[in-house]
C-alpha cells in the first residue's frame, strides 16, 4: 500500500524552486540597513515613474487638476525629456549598484586616498550641475539663448562644459582602480551619478528652447556637444559594468569611424565632420534618444515590470514546474523541459544569457543527472533560452522594437513570428531527442515529477499572459495591455500562497528598477552606434554593397547579410543586437526588393542566434558557468544544437507563407514541409534517423533532402520526400555496416 504521508508529499512535489530569484552579478553591491532602504527607494521610484509617465498618472491628472506641485513633471511628459530622464535615472542607479571593479575587504590607505580624490572631483561635478540649473533660471527669466553669443559660449564651455568633462573623465578613470567594500557606494560613483544628472538637467533645459532645431548646425550651443560627449562616456562606462566590453568596443570603433572615415577607401569613405557637429546631434532622436531608447523607455521597461510582478508572485516557478509535468517523462526529459520552460520564461526576459541563469540553474544539473555531458547540457539550455527571444507575443521585446523601426503593426509582427518560432523550437527539440536516443537515455520517473492534474488546477497563473495577448489583439495599445497584465499578475497572486500586498508590490517595482539597468544601458549604447550609422550614411553605402553582391548571386548577398548580422550581434543582448543589425543590414535587404517584414525578421533571427554562435556566445558562456564545462566547447556544442535553426531564415525568405503571407492552405503546407525539412536536417546533423544510427553518406543524403524540403516548391518537396524515403529504405533493408541501433531505455 502507498504511504498516505508520501502520497500527500508527492501531491505537493515541487521540482522548481527559486527560479524567480534574482541573480546577483559579481560586481553588484549588496546593501544593508539605511543603504538598502535608500537604494530600494530609488529603484522603486524609478520603475514606478515609468508606469506613471506611460499611463499619464501625474499628481495633477490623479486629482483632476486640484493639486499641482511646482517643478514636478506633469504626465504625459514631452518625449525627449522623458527619454533623457529615463537614461539619466538608469545611469545614476546603475553607478550606485554596480562597481567599476572588484570589491575591497577593508579600507586601506590607497582606497582612502582615492576617495579623497573622488570627493575633490565632486566639486566640478556639482559646479556643472549648478550652472546647468542657473541656465534654466536665466531662460525662464527671458534670456534669449543661442549658440553664437560669445558670453553664452563662455559660460557653456568654461563654467559648465569644462567642469563636467573633468568630473566625468576623472571619475570614470578613477573608478577603474578604486575598490570599496561591497556594502558601500564608492565616492567616485556618487560623482558619476551627479554628472549624469548634470547632463540631463542641461539637455532638458536647452532642448526646451528653440535650440533643439539647431542640432547638427553651426548654431547649436557648444554645451550640447560637451554634454553629449560626457553622456556617451557615462553610457559606455555603465555598459562596460553591466554587459562587458564587447558592445563598448563596437561603439568605440564606430565613434572612431566618424572622424577617420574620411581617410578610408571605397564604400567605407565618409564625409569629414567636426566633433561639435556630430556630438550636437548624437544625443537626439537621430542617435541615443532614437529607436533603441524609445523602445527601452516604453515597451522594454514595461515588460520588465511585468516580469518582476510574475517573479514576485512566483509564477516563474509554476512555468518551470508545468514544463516538468508536461515533458519530464520523455526520454532526456530535463532537456525537453529546458526547451519548454525557457521558451515561456525567455519571451518575457530581454536577454538570452539572463534566461539561461534563470532556468538553467535548475535544468542543467538535472540534464547532467540523466546522462547528458556537461557541455551538451549547457548547450541545450543556451539554445532553448535563446529561442525564447523569438517566441511571440513578446519576443523578449523584439517585436516592439521591430514595430518601432519598421512601422509595421505589432499584431502583424507577432502573427508572423509564430511559425519561425515553431520551427526553431522543433529544430532544438529534434536535436535534443536524437541526442537522447543515441545515448539510450530515459525520462524522469513519476515520483520525480509534479502531478499534471495539480499543474492544471493552477493553470489560472497563465491568466496575466492571456490577458496581455487578448488585449493586444483587441486593439489596446501595448502600454495599456502591458499595464493590464501587470495588474492581473498582482490579482492572480491572491489565489496563491504568495499574495502580493503593498510590500510585495513595492518589492516588485524595486526588482524591476534593478533588472532594467542592463537593458537600458545597452540600448543607449546601441543608440550611439545607430547615431553613427545614420549620421555618416554608412548604412546606405552598405546597402549598395549588398546590391552589388546580389547582382552576382542573391544567395551570396543573403549569406553575407547573415554573417554581418551575427557579427554585429555577438556580445550584445537581443534588443541591442537587433537594433544595430537593423540599421546596417536590413535597409540593404529592402533595397533588394525583399519585403520589409521578411528583411527585418531575417536580421532579427540572426541577431538572436548570435548568442549561441562562437567565438562570442553570451548565452553559451552563461550556461558553461552553471554546467562547469569549458566555455568554448559549450559554445561549439550550442552551435551544433541550434544548427538547424540557422537555416530557418532562408526558409521564410524563399517561402513567405512561413510569415503568414498567403492562404490558409499555403501556410499549412509551408509549415508541414518546413517541419519535415527541419526534422531531416536535425537527423542528418545528429546521425539518428527513425530509430537507428545513420552512416555518414546517408547523413549527407538527409541534409540534401532537408534542403530540398526547405526551398518550399512542389517539385523540390517531392524530391526531398523521395530522397528521405530512399535513405529510409537503404537503412532499413541494406543495413550499412557502420550503422547500429541502440535500444532506448524507458523511464524506470
Amino acid at each position: 500500500m502507498t504511504d498516505p504521508g508520501k502520497a500527500a508529499q508527492h501531491e505537493d512535489l515541487v521540482i522548481a524552486e527559486g527560479v524567480d530569484e534574482e541573480p546577483i552579478e559579481p560586481n553588484r553591491r549588496i546593501f544593508e540597513g539605511r543603504g538598502f532602504i535608500f537604494i530600494s527607494a530609488v529603484s522603486t521610484i524609478y520603475a514606478f515613474f515609468h508606469i506613471a509617465a506611460l499611463n499619464g498618472l501625474g499628481i495633477s491628472a490623479l486629482t483632476g487638476g486640484l493639486v499641482q506641485i511646482p517643478y514636478l513633471p506633469e504626465f504625459p511628459m514631452e518625449t525627449w525629456n522623458f527619454r533623457i530622464v529615463h537614461i539619466a535615472g538608469a545611469l545614476g542607479l546603475g553607478f550606485m549598484l554596480f562597481a567599476g571593479r572588484g570589491f575591497a575587504d577593508s579600507r586601506d590607505d590607497e582606497t582612502r586616498m582615492m576617495e579623497y580624490i573622488a570627493w575633490a572631483l565632486m566639486v566640478p561635478a556639482l559646479m556643472s550641475l549648478g550652472v546647468a540649473l542657473s541656465f534654466a533660471v536665466e531662460i525662464a527669466n527671458g534670456v534669449a539663448w543661442n549658440g553664437i553669443d560669445a558670453g553664452i559660449q563662455f559660460k557653456e564651455t568654461w563654467l559648465y562644459g569644462l567642469p563636467l568633462m573633468i568630473a566625468t573623465a576623472g571619475g570614470i578613470l578613477l573608478s577603474w582602480f578604486n575598490k570599496r567594500e561591497r556594502t558601500y557606494i564608492a565616492a567616485v560613483d556618487f560623482v558619476l551619478t551627479v554628472c549624469a544628472i548634470s547632463v540631463a538637467a542641461y539637455l532638458i533645459t536647452i532642448y526646451g528652447t528653440l535650440m533643439r532645431n539647431s542640432t547638427g548646425t553651426p548654431f547649436a550651443p557648444i554645451g550640447i556637444s560637451i554634454a553629449a560627449v560626457a553622456g556617451a562616456l557615462l553610457i559606455m562606462e555603465l555598459t562596460r559594468r553591466v554587459a562587458g566590453l564587447a558592445l563598448v568596443v563596437i561603439a568605440l570603433v564606430f565613434l572612431v569611424y566618424v572622424f577617420a572615415g574620411q581617410y578610408l577607401p571605397g564604400f567605407l569613405k565618409s564625409p569629414a565632420v567636426t566633433w561639435e557637429r556630430f556630438f550636437s546631434q548624437v544625443y537626439t532622436d537621430a542617435g541615443i534618444l532614437g529607436p533603441t531608447t524609445a523602445v527601452s523607455s516604453t515597451y522594454i521597461i514595461l515588460f520588465i515590470i511585468f516580469a518582476a510582478f510574475l517573479q514576485a508572485s512566483k509564477v516563474g516557478d509554476y512555468f518551470v514546474n508545468f514544463a516538468f509535468a508536461a515533458a519530464g517523462r520523455a526520454r532526456g526529459g530535463p532537456a525537453k523541459v529546458a526547451i519548454f520552460a525557457s521558451g515561456l520564461m525567455g519571451m518575457i526576459n530581454g536577454t538570452s544569457a539572463g534566461n539561461v541563469v534563470a532556468t538553467g540553474s535548475l535544468t542543467i544539473p538535472l540534464m547532467k543527472k540523466v546522462g547528458y555531458h556537461k557541455k551538451v547540457a549547457g548547450a541545450i539550455e543556451a539554445g532553448a533560452s535563446t529561442g525564447g527571444q523569438i517566441m511571440p507575443p513578446i519576443m523578449g521585446a523584439g517585436a516592439f522594437i521591430m514595430a518601432e523601426i519598421t512601422g509595421i503593426p505589432y499584431t502583424e509582427i507577432a502573427l508572423a513570428a509564430v511559425i519561425p518560432a515553431i520551427l526553431y523550437f522543433l529544430s532544438i527539440f529534434f536535436m535534443v531527442d536524437f541526442e537522447a536516443a543515441k545515448m539510450g537515455m530515459r525520462g524522469m520517473r513519476d515520483d520525480e515529477l509534479p502531478k499534471v492534474r495539480n499543474m492544471i488546477k493552477r493553470v489560472y497563473l497563465f491568466v496575466p499572459i492571456i490577458i496581455l495577448i487578448a488585449a493586444l489583439f483587441m486593439g489596446y495599445s501595448v502600454i495599456r495591455a502591458g499595464t493590464l497584465a501587470i495588474v492581473a499578475a498582482a490579482v492572480v497572486s491572491w489565489l496563491t500562497p504568495f499574495r502580493m500586498g503593498p510590500k510585495s508590490i513595492i518589492k516588485a517595482f524595486d526588482m524591476a528598477g534593478v533588472m532594467s539597468i542592463q537593458i537600458i544601458a545597452v540600448c543607449a549604447c546601441a543608440g550611439i552606434i545607430v547615431g553613427v550609422i545614420s549620421l555618416t550614411g554608412v548604412g546606405a553605402r552598405f546597402s549598395n554593397l549588398l546590391l552589388g553582391l546580389a547582382g552576382v548571386s542573391q544567395l551570396l548577398a543573403l549569406f553575407f547579410a547573415m554573417c554581418i548580422s551575427i557579427l554585429l550581434g555577438m556580445g550584445m543582448p537581443t534588443t541591442a543586437a537587433y537594433a544595430v543589425a537593423a540599421s546596417v543590414v536590413a535597409p540593404g535587404l529592402v533595397e533588394l526588393d525583399i519585403p520589409p517584414l521578411t528583411a527585418h525578421f531575417f536580421v532579427f533571427y540572426y541577431a538572436v542566434v548570435s548568442a549561441i554562435t562562437p567565438p562570442v556566445a553570451l548565452a553559451s558562456y552563461a550556461a558553461a558557468g552553471i554546467s562547469g564545462a569549458n566555455a568554448m566547447e559549450t559554445s561549439v556544442a550550442s552551435f551544433k544544437i541550434g544548427f538547424a535553426a540557422f537555416v530557418v531564415p532562408f526558409m521564410f525568405f524563399y517561402n513567405s507563407a512561413l510569415l503568414m503571407d498567403g492562404t490558409v492552405l499555403e501556410i499549412g503546407r509551408a509549415l508541414l514541409t518546413a517541419s519535415v525539412g527541419v526534422f531531416l536536417l536535425a537527423a542528418g546533423v545528429q546521425g539518428w534517423f527513425l530509430g537507428g544510427r545513420t552512416v555518414w553518406f546517408l547523413r549527407i543524403g538527409l541534409v540534401i533532402a532537408a534542403l530540398f524540403m526547405i526551398e518550399g516548391g512542389l517539385i523540390t518537396d517531392l524530391i526531398g520526400i523521395g530522397a528521405a524515403a530512399a535513405v529510409f529504405l537503404i537503412q532499413r533493408f541494406i543495413h550499412p555496416s557502420d550503422g547500429s541501433t541502440i535500444p532506448v531505455r524507458g523511464a524506470d
